[in-house]
């Protein structure tokens, strides 16, 4: 695919100056910015279409190479541009966008002003536990942890190694002209400012620890081992960038009762064979207090009753889940001579024999009689 003319990507005519052509770029690159046009590919190719546009043009003996020549100018065919990542744009052209390096927007969007990319805190890692009851219904939960922030009393000083930009660039010359290569100032680490006075207490980059207590709202339906994201709240930067992020892996305590199997709840109940065969009705626990249930006559043990909503809260808040009741039919281990006598009486009987639908209710009431 040919080449589009360099003039005609950043929209100037062939007899621009200096500064038109400098005016032209910054436009350009801030229209099709990656920080404004997110995953759009066909903008990031337009970006650095622009920047090798500016690379050439930008540079006298290159720019009249190109004007003599063109596309075919010798020493290759064009600039570097669409194999540049972006760090290498910024590094390159940064003084274009008014910083050292950086996004336009950073500056534009309250970013820090000195030079390279703007400084991350580093984030901080807890653990919450939280009852089924919590993860049921969600909860706000305060708790305290030990941020880093940035100490009052500590001042500054400019970093003489990168001038304050908190890069440092290193310049080769080739046949193919200079090459820029930049990397994170060593002597700031890319604060691009040292600290000249700090109170006891505060470390080497003019943070001390402070203890500070968190709101964090949990929302219905979290599982075990979910890792929630509060940005801004771990620790700050220094230099005054932005901070890291506060995470929160979520540990689920087990229930005494309920067990959870992803949005539904389980719970086994245990009867005994006569309530099995006559029914009858109880209560089991369920989220938010005890339900009474009805058993039915001839209920087999394994059978599955089902509570449709008692369950928990899709986290999307898109279903709610059910809570399942396994029916477990108790076998005495245990019994006295008379009520052996009394079962012994039975084991001849048809109807005491298996029947996956039995309906003597005769047969189960007698039954009923001889353990009153």
């Amino acid at each position: 695919m040919a080449k589009r003319d360099y003039y005609e990507i950043l929209g100037v005519a062939k007899g621009a100056s200096a500064d038109e052509i400098k005016k032209a770029y910054r436009k350009v690159a801030i229209q099709f910015h990656p920080d404004k046009n997110p995953d759009n590919k066909e903008a990031e190719e337009k970006f650095k279409e622009a920047a090798e546009a500016y690379e050439i043009l930008s540079n006298t003996e290159k720019r009249a190479q190109y004007d003599r020549f063109g596309h075919s100018r010798p020493g290759g065919g064009g600039g570097s541009g669409h194999d540049m990542n972006m760090e290498d744009i910024f590094s390159q052209f940064g003084d274009i966008f008014g910083g050292g390096g950086g996004s336009p927007f950073d500056s534009f969007f309250g970013g820090s002003s000195r030079g390279g990319r703007q400084r991350k805190g580093s984030n901080l890692r807890i653990k919450l536990k939280l009852t089924l009851e919590e993860i049921a219904n969600g909860v706000e939960k305060k708790i305290k942890v030990n941020r880093l922030i940035r100490a009052e009393g500590v001042t500054f000083k400019k970093c003489t190694s990168c001038g304050g930009n908190g890069q440092v660039r290193k310049v080769v010359n080739t046949m193919l002209g200079q090459m820029v290569s930049t990397a994170t100032c060593p002597a700031c680490n890319g604060a691009g400012e040292l600290i000249d006075k700090r109170p006891s207490g505060v470390d080497n980059s003019g943070l001390v620890s402070k203890e500070d207590f968190i709101a964090i709202k949990v929302p219905a339906g979290v599982s075990d081992g979910m890792q929630l994201s509060m940005a801004g709240k771990g620790n700050e930067a220094p230099g005054g960038g932005v901070p890291g992020d506060l995470l929160i892996l979520i540990e689920e305590t087990e229930d005494a009762e309920l067990k959870r199997d992803g949005s539904n709840l389980i719970y086994d109940l245990h009867i005994s064979f006569i309530d099995a065969a006559l029914g009858t009705s109880v209560e089991v626990p369920s989220i938010g207090g005890k339900v009474r249930i009805k058993i039915e006559p001839g209920t087999q043990s394994g059978k599955i009753l089902r509570l449709r909503g008692k369950g928990l809260k899709d986290i999307n808040g898109y279903n709610t889940g059910d809570q399942l009741i396994y029916i477990n039919v108790w076998t005495p281990k245990k019994l006295s001579a008379d009520e052996k006598a009394k079962l012994e009486s039975f084991r001849n009987s048809p109807n005491f024999a298996p029947q996956p639908d039995a309906s003597d209710k005769g047969f189960f009431e007698r039954m009923k009689e001889y353990f009153q």
